[in-house]
């Protein structure tokens, strides 16, 4: 058993995980049903 103090440094790494995404460069946008009430709407 071991007890630690708040604010005690107990690691010197820290792991994540990386999500790897794939980008497509697109030459035009379609309008969705969602952006369709313009940037930011919410529908009022």
């Amino acid at each position: 058993e071991a007890e630690t103090l708040l604010g005690t440094r107990i690691a010197q790494l820290l792991v994540r995980r990386l999500e790897s995404v794939e980008l497509v460069e697109a030459d035009d946008l379609r309008e969705t049903r969602r952006g369709a009430g313009g940037f930011g709407s919410t529908g009022r």
